[in-house]
């Protein structure tokens, strides 16, 4: 298992965000909690676990990197949203 960030390209409120991902949703809380995120942050779906993520800041990411999480391209972060959907969608 693993956790994702995509690049920290979206701009909002004068910063540039990515978005934090992992395979699982329990695995992208322990994440999320090591970085201090608040559990309200998670930006989720009912029903549709494979969009569960957090927008992280440009700072954030850099922790997020150096506690181990995988920076991946744009279109990887799409390839990981398709795999996670089949998955669900499968189980």
């Amino acid at each position: 298992m693993a956790v994702y960030v995509d690049p920290a390209i979206w701009p909002w409120r004068g910063r540039l965000w990515c978005h934090l991902r992992a395979d699982s949703p329990d695995e992208l809380l322990r994440f999320a909690a090591r970085l201090g995120l608040p559990r309200q942050w998670l930006q989720t779906r009912p029903g549709q676990p494979w969009k569960d993520h957090y927008d992280l800041p440009s700072d954030l990411r850099f922790q997020a990197v150096a506690l181990g999480a995988v920076e991946i391209d744009v279109h990887a972060s799409a390839l990981l949203t398709r795999r996670m959907k089949a998955a669900y969608l499968r189980a």
